[in-house]
């Protein structure tokens, strides 16, 4: 219940808010909530939504909730907050740079809250980010927590409103014992105002040094996922 009121709360200030210029708001459904190929909801379903202000000057701020499953006692919900700039010039290139913060909610130790920085460039349908954290994953219990986060995307279209995904992603730093390298392929499809997706996620951890997680919570096994979004105000064209 507690899931349900919060991204309703955030629904209505999306409708009240729709009618200023530069605010949007988007949801989405998923059968999996993947952060980086590890299940953020115990490979259950989740549901997202974000509150976001955009001005012409490339500045942004938003929030972004979901629901989580971390383990019987641990938070079941996660809300973002971010802002920083981004601007794509006529040459088609573009940058992106900012800063969020992740929260988590009914979590017995707030030390699981922390910062990532980000850094982007973008040229037509392929982009990178760099991400650091200080404190990745709120880990406060020693003193090599940093963390970092590399990853380039690809929405290649295609016609008929379809799209070739790709993503690989590379997770290193202090925080983890063993780097990870996350990828993605899939196909994304575009119906009227919302937007489809279905992909195959997976890493290159192993089960033989027990990098490979196959319980539920957490899980980082190969699997699919599909997601189904759209934005608010819908466009008119």
């Amino acid at each position: 219940m507690r899931n349900a009121r919060v991204l309703t709360a955030l629904g209505l200030l999306a409708a009240a808010g729709a009618a200023n210029a530069g605010v949007s708001s988007t949801w989405t459904a998923t059968n999996d909530y993947d952060f980086r190929s590890f299940s953020q909801s115990a490979t259950g379903p989740a549901l997202q939504a974000s509150l976001d202000y955009a001005h012409d000057s490339g500045w942004y701020v938003g929030g972004w909730a979901s629901n989580v499953d971390f383990g019987a006692s641990d938070p079941d919900l996660e809300l973002d907050v971010y802002t920083g700039f981004t601007k794509t010039f006529d040459n088609k290139f573009g940058y992106d740079v900012g800063i969020v913060y992740y929260s988590y909610h009914a979590a017995p130790d707030p030390g699981a809250n922390y910062f990532e920085a980000y850094a982007g460039v973008s040229y037509d349908w392929v982009k990178g980010k760099v991400f650091y954290s200080p404190d990745f994953g709120g880990d406060t219990t020693s003193g090599n927590t940093s963390a970092e986060y590399i990853q380039v995307d690809a929405a290649v279209p295609l016609p008929a409103n379809f799209s070739i995904l790709g993503h690989v992603g590379y997770s290193f730093g202090d925080y983890w014992d063993k780097s990870v390298t996350d990828y993605s392929a899939g196909v994304g499809y575009t119906a009227g105002h919302f937007s489809l997706a279905l992909k195959y996620v997976d890493n290159d951890t192993s089960k033989s040094d027990g990098t490979r997680i196959t319980d539920d919570v957490f899980n980082n096994e190969g699997r699919v996922i599909f997601t189904v979004s759209t934005t608010f105000p819908w466009s008119d064209e």
